[in-house]
């Protein structure tokens, strides 16, 4: 027998319970980013892989610019890169900077947008849905890789189900 869903009449989790998710995944960064001393935030890596400090830079450049992109339907342009003087505590403000974007542009996105297709900053295709998903997994992506960085550096990390 064949069973068909109505995938628009059924909901398996709310968005904002999405958005919940995704901010207990970001709250956790946020302590991996605090575990690290400031010099080793900046300039440790292993095996040829980015310093820890360069990995945020990219989920900066994603994760508020790309709910954005989202919610205004305006093209974003994708910043890798931002000023930090080298100081952590910069990347901790532009951190809850973002959390803060998402937080104001998630309110904007209306619940029929998430099967929508888009072309997130230009060039990557897929339905807002999906791109939210890219955006949630790249994050723990970096942050496992923080945790090995960590580890090398005998510092306990932030139990990983604490969000």
């Amino acid at each position: 027998m064949e069973t068909t869903v109505n995938t628009h009449l059924s909901t398996v989790i709310t968005p904002q319970e999405l958005l919940n998710h995704w901010q207990g995944h970001r709250g956790l960064t946020r302590r991996v980013i605090e575990a690290f001393p400031e010099d080793d935030f900046f300039n440790y890596s292993i095996g040829g892989m980015r310093t820890f400090a360069e990995m945020v830079m990219e989920l900066l450049g994603i994760a508020g610019p790309g709910i954005k992109e989202i919610a205004t339907a305006e093209t974003a342009q994708l910043l890798e890169n931002v000023e930090h003087g080298n100081k952590k505590t910069k990347i901790l403000e532009l951190w809850d900077k973002a959390t803060e974007d998402i937080n104001t542009y998630w309110a904007q996105i209306k619940l029929e947008q998430f099967h929508e297709t888009i072309k997130s900053f230009g060039q990557y295709e897929g339905t807002v849905w999906s791109s939210i998903f890219y955006f949630i997994d790249n994050e723990i992506h970096h942050r496992g890789q923080a945790y090995v960085y960590l580890r090398a550096l005998n510092i306990e990390p932030p139990f990983f189900y604490e969000r």
